[in-house]
């Protein structure tokens, strides 16, 4: 944990901090989180630093939700150059009656992302729609099996475009473009197939302008990046387009946000491909 906080305040102050999201902190190891970033607590001439925290829910929700507002409180005005609060959690579901049960006891200002099982995406989805929360969806994981399907995906994506229901997407997506990759950092990991980011977002975008699904699986599959062009105005795959604007609307209240567990590689990848 200690190296985990150590690594996100030096992203913090880097210059790519406008591209770092929240750290993700299980319920579990929050005390744990607490020690560690007490130790880096120092003056700053550059004004409020504000760690946005992600929290793992376990099995305990109610104890669970009492021990985050527990360390928002305490944590609200720790230090005049710091400040640390958890905006958002993060819980895997089984069933729409959990997520329904979940939802009246998590606080409404508490960003909620429910972990869906894929055998049951529709009537899930339907559940966080009612609730007023959000999904997330698990692109990848440390073996082959654990990487859903290009088809699958999308039909996630969709049904939530259907529903209205953001979502965020984590898990395998180190890199923009679909490519094989090791799926772990071990050094005898084995590799596979992963899905990249630029391609669940811009299927996402392109499903909630109305593409077709068949179309949006094939863009998901697309590990070509000559096949889009990028430029002031938007984004081309082939003959289909999206203007900046629906990029910028996907973004803010739909693809929300991914996951993964290193912050350098896909700002050496977007680098390489000379997109930042």
């Amino acid at each position: 944990m200690r190296a985990t906080v150590a690594n996100y305040d030096e992203y913090l102050r880097s210059e790519w901090s406008w591209i770092l999201g929240r750290l993700i902190v299980p319920v579990a190891r929050l005390a744990e989180f607490e020690e560690a970033y007490a130790k880096l607590l120092r003056p700053t001439n550059a004004g409020m630093t504000k760690w946005r925290i992600s929290a793992l829910m376990g099995a305990d929700a109610i104890a669970d939700v009492a021990t985050i507002g527990e360390f928002n409180s305490r944590l609200e005005n720790y230090h005049s150059s710091k400040s640390a609060a958890i905006e958002s959690i993060e819980v895997k579901v089984a069933t729409p009656e959990e997520i329904t049960r979940l939802s009246t006891i998590i606080p409404g200002e508490l960003e909620t992302y429910f972990e869906i099982p894929p055998s049951d995406a529709e009537a899930c989805i339907t559940a966080v729609a009612a609730c007023g929360r959000r999904a997330k969806l698990r692109t990848g994981g440390e073996t082959a099996d654990k990487i859903p399907a290009a088809e699958n995906v999308i039909e996630f994506v969709r049904l939530c475009a259907a529903l209205n229901v953001p979502f965020k997407a984590t898990a395998g997506l180190h890199h923009p473009l679909r490519s094989i990759h090791r799926l772990t950092y071990q050094p005898d990991s084995p590799s596979g197939m992963m899905h990249g980011f630029l391609n669940v977002f811009l299927a996402a975008a392109f499903l909630r302008s109305g593409m077709d699904r068949r179309l949006a699986a094939q863009l998901l599959e697309e590990n070509s990046p000559q096949a889009f062009n990028f430029d002031s105005d938007g984004v081309s795959w082939g003959e289909h387009r999206l203007s900046q604007c629906e990029i910028a609307t996907a973004r803010d209240n739909f693809a929300l946000c991914f996951g993964s567990c290193s912050f350098t590689e896909p700002i050496d990848d977007l680098r390489s491909l000379h997109l930042l």
